[in-house]
């Protein structure tokens, strides 16, 4: 299945919950739970917390599917925009007190992070990346970011630029290639 009809089929059944189908929330949910909650986790970074803004979402998909327009956003936008709201909401429910503990625990809390030499290593390897990342040509330099930095999928990124699959991996293989010839020392 393309990229082009799995968007028309998300639509189709978006439409069909706009009419009232349970069966079709229920095929959406299969479809795009797994991508709404990868959202949600990199804004809350709690499961817990994750999981019910998930349902949240659908909740709100239910209620607010007649809303949806194929003519502004493609459906995993649409729920993706819904999913990301969701989360900063509740982000800012949370507020100060999702990291609050109280002051006697201080004591027992370690310090799991890196020391301040692993830290200045770290920020070295940063910037050769950066750097070796700036050498590479436009095209692979933003598949390669798209899909180890933003979590995109071959699929979508080879849809988005509008070339065949293998030629969106042999981009991506050559660019990683010669992003590793640019970090060895």
């Amino acid at each position: 299945m393309t990229a082009a009809d799995r968007r028309d089929h998300l639509a189709g059944r978006l439409a069909a919950v706009a009419r009232g189908d349970r069966d079709a929330l229920h095929d959406i949910y299969d479809l795009t739970s797994a991508k709404l909650l990868g959202i949600v986790l990199r804004i809350l970074h709690d499961r817990e917390e994750s999981e019910d803004v998930l349902q949240d979402v659908y909740v709100a998909v239910w209620n607010r599917a007649d809303r949806f327009d194929p003519a502004r956003a493609s459906p995993i936008t649409w729920l993706a925009t819904i999913a990301r709201n969701r989360a900063i909401d509740r982000l800012r429910a949370l507020g100060p007190r999702r990291f609050a503990a109280p002051i006697d625990e201080a004591g027992e809390l370690a310090d799991d992070g890196p020391d301040p030499l692993a830290r200045l290593e770290s920020d070295d390897e940063a910037r050769a990346l950066r750097r070796c990342l700036e050498t590479l040509e436009a095209k692979a330099r933003a598949s390669i970011v798209s899909a180890f930095f933003e979590g995109r999928t071959y699929e979508e990124i080879a849809a988005r630029e509008r070339v065949p699959l293998g030629t969106m991996k042999s981009t991506i293989r050559r660019g990683l290639i010669r992003l590793k010839g640019c970090l060895e020392p």
